[in-house]
């Protein structure tokens, strides 16, 4: 509990979160979530709708070109939740068939998402076993997203060291 940033604290209406170095240096770094909202007046606990939209999870959000909502979020494209999960695993575990999804589909989900999510770009990734990959894999799509959100290219590594508006290296 003493590293749980407080619901009081987080932003409403598709506003910007503090950045993690904020959160950190006030010991506040530590988010939670909740799919029954009766816990946030209860417990606290934020009520994930109010913060975020998120794609379909298992079989039926793993379609090349398309990235559907899920039943229960908010529409994707809805702007007033500042945070978006993109789901990417099979409805039934399946380890070897992990190593093909985690590689290239997952980045070409994560540009098609992008689009289904009004041009923003995930702030978390659901994957199966995330060490398994044909390439980059998870952390590949991780780099990838990381660099979109601070500095606007295609791999964290590629952003100038301080830049926040699309000063990448070669």
């Amino acid at each position: 509990m003493k590293y749980w940033f407080p619901v009081s604290k987080m932003p409403q209406n598709g506003q910007d979160w503090p950045l993690v170095s904020d959160m950190v240096a006030k010991n506040e770094r530590l988010i939670v979530f909740t799919s029954m909202k009766s816990k946030q007046k209860s417990e606290g606990i934020a009520y994930q709708w109010t913060y975020m939209v998120e794609n379909q999870y298992g079989d039926g959000g793993m379609h090349a070109g398309s990235c559907p909502n899920r039943a229960e979020s908010p529409p994707l494209n809805d702007k007033s939740k500042s945070l978006v999960l993109v789901n990417y695993f099979k409805t039934i575990s399946n380890k070897q068939a992990t190593c093909v999804d985690n590689s290239g589909h997952l980045i070409d989900m994560l540009h098609t998402c992008y689009g289904a999510a009004a041009n923003r770009w995930a702030n978390f990734v659901a994957v199966n076993y995330y060490k398994r990959s044909e390439g980059g894999g998870a952390f590949q799509a991780t780099d990838t997203l990381n660099g979109r959100l601070l500095c606007g290219c295609n791999d964290v590594h590629a952003c100038v060291a301080g830049s926040t508006s699309g000063a990448c290296t070669a």
